[in-house]
């Protein structure tokens, strides 16, 4: 965790350099952060409907996303990402002045309360637990999204 965030962008993959970014369509924007085609699919197809969704499969690739400037209203990301989990991802958000104030719920297979302790303990906005109701999460995304003032 020592790593700095600039140290952390040189290491990435680069595909999130070349990714087309969020728009200017108005609505509102979350990036997640999720590893598995058949969640992303999942995710994509429920909050498309309300929300601009751009997906990041790595930590990393999210993390070179935002440095690209693409600052996204939320982050969704799941816990267990390859190269950076979504605990040293929150770690490295929170140590930017820049992105700590971007909103992060983690979703995770694991559902020790030591876990999600830990998760917001270390900055996660909220924790839920995989496999989970798309409407369960839409509604957690909408009631942050109504604290911090950011609504469609």
């Amino acid at each position: 965790m020592a790593t700095g965030i600039n140290n952390l962008f040189n290491t990435t993959t680069r595909k999130a350099e070349n990714a087309m970014g969020f728009s200017e369509t108005g609505k509102t924007k979350i990036l997640v952060i999720e590893d598995d085609n058949y969640m992303q699919l999942i995710l994509k197809r429920f909050l498309s409907k309300s929300y601009e969704i751009e997906i990041c499969p790595t930590a990393l690739d999210a993390l070179a996303f935002l440095q690209n400037g693409n600052i996204p209203d939320l982050v969704i990301s799941d816990l267990n990402t390859p190269n950076l989990s979504g605990l040293d991802f929150i770690a490295q958000v929170q140590s930017s002045d820049f992105f700590k104030s971007i909103p992060v719920i983690i979703v995770s297979g694991e559902d020790s309360s030591e876990v999600r302790v830990r998760c917001l303990n270390t900055g996660a906005d909220d924790f839920i637990v995989k496999p989970f109701n798309p409407a369960e999460l839409e509604a957690r995304v909408r009631a942050i999204l109504r604290r911090i003032g950011k609504s469609n």
